[in-house]
């Protein structure tokens, strides 16, 4: 079936970036995974390729399109090509809907040229040690100070994706205690520049997959805020992490179905070139039917996948609808890349094969963003169960 989701924009962008890809990362992607990051200098490049524009408006150096179809064109193009942009993904999905939901015509003014020109990366800090998804349980504080100019942080913040290059790091914090009525109350979310005093940055996590991506520990002791660089008003931070989840969902969702798609092709690839008892892997019925099978589930991610995309677009992706997209995209995913690994033999399991680190990154898809079990609890609910 013919996908309408894309026009001819987005295809001339997909051969720019495509190009783009097999010209500034292939050759050196292997030096990132061996380091566990990509350089922070790469950042640069994206910014001057207008990645980190797309939806930011005209006035700020943006493109002014107001559309998540060119992301995911680019989570195609990643997958397809087996590599990452590092931990760049988080800077666009996640810190740009807080700034244009929260920050005032100040705010956005300091903010968006520099976050266009990737002179400064954002991230976000959420998760604490002990916390894991209960975001209501979060300990780390920030105090008003007494004449009233800034806020005083402390905490610890870990899983933070983006930590180690982030420039400026929207972290969520108790600014009041919770209600016995409401234990989400309270939470307030701050613009916190990552060179201020008493902000550190710990361990670069050493994670299973998403080698390239830069995920570390923070910790903050007495770090000053301006009260300028609150974003929106206090003790509103779990209603606005809420509203901004559908859109990160989307994009665990749709990512996951192009790494499934990826599979697919690194699989369809290797069984026509590896020969074994004299033929091809790929003439043997079974690995024709495996891979049919396989086609079968991606083609069926990528029509829930496309209709979160359109929905998303136009401002109706509902919560349980991004998290009905994120639970069968990740499941897919997991199910698809695992067969197409197996059709490798043991070179699958080998990591200078894409599909070996395809399945360790894949994995992570059924956790952030919600676990599959947060997902299906959403769905129950909004079923009336």
């Amino acid at each position: 079936m013919r996908r309408t989701v894309f026009n001819e924009d987005h295809e001339a962008f997909r051969e720019t970036l495509r190009a783009f890809i097999e010209a500034e990362v292939v050759p050196v992607y292997d030096e990132w995974f061996a380091a566990g990051q990509a350089p922070r200098e790469f950042y640069y490049k994206l910014a001057e390729l207008g990645v980190f524009g797309i939806r930011v408006d005209e006035e700020y150096g943006g493109a002014g399109i107001d559309s998540y179809k060119f992301e995911a064109v680019l989570y195609e193009e990643t997958a397809r090509a087996g590599v990452s942009f590092g931990g760049s993904g988080v800077h666009v999905l996640l810190g740009l809907p807080y700034i244009k939901l929260l920050a005032n015509d100040e705010q956005k003014k300091r903010y968006l040229p520099k976050f266009v020109s990737g002179e400064e990366m954002w991230a976000i800090a959420m998760t604490e040690p002990g916390t894991g998804s209960d975001l209501a349980g979060m300990k780390t504080t920030a105090k008003l100070s007494e004449d009233g100019t800034h806020y005083v942080l402390n905490g610890a913040k870990t899983f933070i994706t983006g930590g180690v290059h982030a420039d400026r790091m929207i972290v969520c914090a108790r600014t009041s205690a919770p209600t016995a009525e409401d234990r989400r109350h309270g939470i307030s979310l701050f613009v916190v520049d990552t060179k201020a005093e008493g902000y550190s940055v710990g361990r670069k996590l050493d994670k299973l997959g998403l080698k390239t991506s830069d995920t570390a520990e923070l910790a903050f002791v007495d770090v000053k805020v301006p009260v300028e660089d609150l974003l929106g008003e206090e003790n509103k931070g779990f209603y606005y992490l809420g509203h901004n989840l559908a859109s990160e969902r989307w994009g665990i969702a749709f990512g996951a179905y192009a790494q499934a798609k990826a599979a697919v092709r690194f699989a369809k690839e290797y069984v026509q070139q590896r020969t074994v008892f004299g033929q091809p892997v790929a003439a043997f019925q079974n690995t024709k039917f495996e891979l049919a099978a396989c086609q079968a589930e991606v083609d069926a991610a990528e029509a829930v996948a496309d209709r979160a995309t359109e929905a998303l677009d136009a401002g109706e992706l509902t919560p349980a609808e991004a998290a009905s997209a994120k639970l069968f995209c990740t499941e897919v995913a997991h199910r698809v890349i695992d067969r197409c690994l197996q059709l490798h033999g043991g070179y699958g399991f080998m990591n200078e094969y894409p599909i070996a680190r395809l399945y360790a990154d894949n994995r992570v898809n059924r956790i952030y963003g919600g676990t599959s079990e947060i997902m299906k609890t959403i769905i129950a609910k909004d079923m009336g169960l």
